[in-house]
């Protein structure tokens, strides 16, 4: 029986057969993507703002450096939190299973069965799964808290990747509607120009990433943010038009 799963399973990654997945626990892709985008939509809806109440390129510079660098540790310190409270929470729960492992293990070991039943196994087999995984206390913890609380809690996302990801990500998002004003070019269509090609690019990206249509995925996020920026814009002609800074 041993040889003839291996023979199955050779032949099919010969035919292209592969059960290697992408992170989709979101301990990277979310905050890099989330903070990119807020940090690029953040300032460029910022500096349209300022633009259109007529600010002078000092003023927009001094307040893009000042978002950029207080949404950065903003974006970084929240994820970091967010994603730590999360892990406590996991940790707490886990807890309560192991003391409940160590209290009632025939209860357990009873549910694991009722689990398996559920999935489509007999009562006999699937008494003989859950004997067989409660044998060893780690896997038996590992196989409930999945099943109960839907994550694994050895593979937790970590908390500084996290926070250190989207910081890095809002501040590379944030200097790019900056550049052109860093560069001299003091245009603010310039400036939009260059936050949209990033927005259609940076959608395009996720769209790859997760097997979307790119262009579609690229237009959405283009979209959103031309939505932000119009009304910054709108915001800032209404309040400051007419006068300079």
């Amino acid at each position: 029986m041993h040889d003839h799963r291996h023979a199955v399973r050779q032949a099919a990654l010969a035919a292209g057969w592969s059960h290697r997945h992408r992170d989709v626990s979101g301990g990277r892709l979310r905050p890099t993507v989330f903070g990119a985008v807020d940090g690029l939509v953040t300032n460029a809806s910022l500096i349209a703002g300022l633009g259109g109440s007529r600010a002078s390129p000092h003023t927009v510079i001094l307040t893009g450096v000042a978002a950029l660098v207080a949404g950065a540790f903003s974006m970084g310190t929240g994820e970091y939190v967010s994603v730590t409270n999360q892990n406590e929470l996991v940790h707490a729960e886990v807890a309560t299973e192991r003391t409940m492992h160590a209290r009632f293990p025939a209860a357990e070991q009873a549910e694991l069965a009722d689990t398996f039943i559920g999935y489509g196994a007999d009562p006999e087999t699937a008494a003989r799964m859950a004997e067989a995984v409660s044998r060893d206390p780690d896997t038996a913890l590992r196989v409930h808290t999945r099943e109960e609380l839907g994550v694994d809690p050895f593979e937790l996302p970590s908390a500084v990747s996290a926070g250190v990801s989207s910081l890095v990500a809002f501040s590379a998002g944030a200097l790019i509607p900056l550049l052109p004003y860093l560069a001299g070019l003091n245009v603010l269509a310039a400036a939009l120009g260059l936050a949209a090609v990033a927005l259609l690019a940076g959608g395009m990206v996720v769209g790859r990433l997760t097997g979307r249509s790119m262009l579609r995925s690229g237009l959405r996020q283009l979209a959103l943010g031309a939505v932000a920026v119009a009304v910054t814009f709108t915001v800032g002609s209404l309040i400051g038009g007419g006068h300079t800074t």
